[in-house]
């Protein structure tokens, strides 16, 4: 099932599928960080007002606010 990665809660994972949305810049940014195709991202946990949240991938963790995180779309299976 494709969702948006903001849809996740703490403790799921999923398999980045691609991009929707959003300008180039900001896709890019992401990207630079590591939110590639075919990597496996996981959430670590939210803020107290659920923004930004925090990630896991390639090993390091990173955040993002959940209006960027909701261009990155993921495979979940659950």
């Amino acid at each position: 099932m494709k969702v948006g990665l903001d849809e996740l809660k703490p403790g799921e994972e999923g398999v980045i599928a691609g991009f929707a949305g959003g300008d180039p810049v900001t896709i890019r940014r992401i990207t630079e960080m590591g939110m590639t195709k075919g990597e496996i991202v996981r959430v670590i946990r939210n803020a107290p007002l659920k923004d930004p949240v925090e990630f896991e991938v390639k090993g390091y963790n990173l955040s993002l606010k959940r209006d960027e995180a909701k261009m990155v779309i993921v495979d979940v299976k659950r």
